[in-house]
């Protein structure tokens, strides 16, 4: 028996809310200044919460006055009582592994265990005299129950990633999913898919929706989930993306998002590439100093204008700052995401980074030339077209010997302050990205 639900009470003590998942997102706070998406809303307080939490005491409720639900794991509560006990048991029906199982006048008890698990609960009624009676049984079935699925970063990137295995666990469970995201990014998806509902936390709150709520999930990239509480497996080993499918129980198999867009006509009339240089941190950007420069020239030279889409033509702290490439036509600025999309739809190419816009440019269907060295390839989407020196130090973010510093700009964690820093986009030239480039379908 493998013991994973470990938050018990009295049933006459305050019951344990599920204690809030501490995801850290894949980009610090400034992803909006650095990847291009336009009005980010600003970082959260330290002492809010990255999601809502479920009620106290569980929210469905079943005979003998016990109450269950799924929301941040099994939650399964039973009354106090003067005389005999009762007995919980906790199942992974498709394992087939007794989790849990306790004897108690009265408890509140919470698997250890957030994301999704096919739970089974027992509930036995174990009289003075010792005679046992089966009191409540549930096997978890989403069908036709309200199902909450948090995003709670903000960033563009992130959002993009996870949101299509939102759409698939809803399908798969035929359940009523609310998702709760970016007020910025839900205009992108809103209408793209009818039968979700799409909320901010805060419209979320306001309308209690966790109080009927039968299974609430969490999707974050939880680098310090040690006992794998969170996520059935580290996101670093997996990717960014299919973290979200390993989370909510559903094939990782990845899949670009749809859009909606309210305007799709195609914005200039000559042939174009767009890029985006900016990042959040700078073991993101191509740190190579001559590297844009040489491939604007050569996609000029091609007959090709180039678009900047960044958010900002410069960005950066302290002594290391980075500008808008010369060459470049410089469409920055604090756009609406639907004019980023609107833009990358008809472009020929779109070359960037590990950033937000590269996972826009994806879900826009257009072909993504991505250059990366801090990110091993299998983080994100599939692309022909990426970047990689296999020569240099590379892949620190999907090293979990590493821990990723949010508030460190300058973050290179195997040769910061040494001439070998950022070596993993330095040393990418601009003949490999030019190289990738003639790949490219005419």
């Amino acid at each position: 028996m493998s013991e994973t639900a470990v938050l018990v009470s009295s049933a006459t003590e305050a019951p344990p809310v599920a204690g809030q998942p501490q995801a850290a997102s894949a980009t610090p706070p400034q992803e909006a200044a650095a990847a291009g998406a336009a009005a980010q809303p600003a970082a959260k307080t330290p002492d809010k919460p990255a999601y809502l939490p479920p009620p106290a005491l569980p929210v469905m409720e079943g005979p003998h006055g016990i109450r269950y639900d799924f929301n941040l794991g099994a939650r399964v509560h039973v009354p106090e009582r003067k005389d005999g006990t009762w007995r919980v048991i906790l199942r992974d029906l498709d394992t087939g592994n007794i989790l849990f199982r306790h004897e108690a006048a009265g408890a509140t008890i919470t698997s250890s265990k957030r994301y999704y698990v096919r739970f089974g609960i027992e509930v036995t009624d174990i009289g003075a005299d010792g005679v046992e009676r089966p009191a409540f049984t549930c096997e978890y079935d989403a069908r036709g129950q309200d199902v909450i699925i948090q995003l709670p970063v903000g960033t563009l990137g992130d959002t993009l990633a996870w949101f299509p295995y939102v759409a698939r666990f809803a399908e798969a469970h035929g359940a009523k999913v609310t998702c709760l995201l970016s007020g910025v990014i839900l205009p992108l998806l809103k209408d793209a898919y009818p039968n979700l509902t799409l909320m901010t936390s805060e419209d979320a709150e306001k309308a209690g929706i966790t109080g009927k709520s039968y299974a609430t999930y969490c999707i974050g990239l939880f680098f310090d989930d040690k006992e794998c509480n969170q996520q059935p497996t580290d996101f670093r080993f997996v990717g960014l993306h299919r973290t979200a499918g390993y989370i909510l129980g559903v094939s990782p198999h990845e899949e670009a998002p749809r859009l909606h867009l309210p305007d799709e006509s195609r914005p200039i009339p000559e042939p174009y590439v767009c890029i985006a240089v900016q990042a959040s941190t700078q073991c993101k950007y191509w740190n190579n100093p001559t590297g844009w420069q040489d491939v604007i020239a050569f996609l000029k030279s091609k007959g090709y204008r180039v678009i900047c889409i960044d958010q900002k033509t410069v960005h950066g702290t302290g002594l290391v700052w980075n500008h808008i490439p010369h060459g470049a036509e410089d469409e920055t600025g604090n756009r609406p995401l639907a004019e980023r999309a609107r833009w990358l739809k008809h472009a020929d190419a779109f070359i960037g980074l590990s950033s937000g816009l590269a996972w826009l440019a994806w879900a826009a269907g257009t072909k993504v030339v991505m250059i990366s060295g801090f990110t091993h390839p299998t983080n994100e989407f599939e692309t022909p077209y990426r970047v990689i020196n296999w020569h240099t130090c590379n892949s620190c973010w999907n090293d979990s010997s590493e821990r990723f510093d949010h508030h460190n700009f300058l973050w290179c964690p195997r040769h910061e302050n040494t001439p070998r820093q950022f070596e993993c986009t330095r040393l990418i030239t601009s003949e490999h990205v030019i190289n990738v480039l003639k790949k490219l379908p005419a």
